[in-house]
């Protein structure tokens, strides 16, 4: 999800919004000092993971903030993952559940309490 998150951050930095992209490659061991150095100064989470959202990557390191960063939390954690559904086969169809550029941007607008058109 490295690259639809830089496309995400290219766009957003368009509009005025400063974001810090992090690519932890694994979870065990996990960086966590890393992430939460990124949630103090900046206030916010928004984790991106190609997997559904219950279950995921994206649920732990929500997790670990959520336990070790929260009082740094300016707004909730948001994650942007694929629903709880199964992945279609046809690559147009899945492009469609599979987390990209414009649902990031989505995300982080919201996380920063911008109104994000429906």
């Amino acid at each position: 999800m490295l690259k639809p998150a830089l496309a995400a951050a290219t766009a957003l930095e368009s509009e005025g919004v400063s974001v810090e992209v992090l690519d932890p490659r694994t979870l065990v061991p996990f960086d966590a000092d890393r992430v939460l150095r990124s949630v103090k100064k900046t206030g916010h989470l928004v984790v991106v993971d190609e997997a559904r959202e219950c279950c995921s990557a994206a649920s732990q390191i929500a997790a670990v903030v959520a336990e070790q960063g929260f009082h740094w939390l300016q707004g909730p954690i948001r994650r942007v993952t694929t629903p709880n559904v199964a992945i279609p086969y046809a690559p147009n169809a899945e492009a469609h559940v599979i987390p990209d550029g414009p649902r990031i941007a989505a995300a982080v607008r919201e996380a920063l309490g911008q109104k994000v058109p429906v």
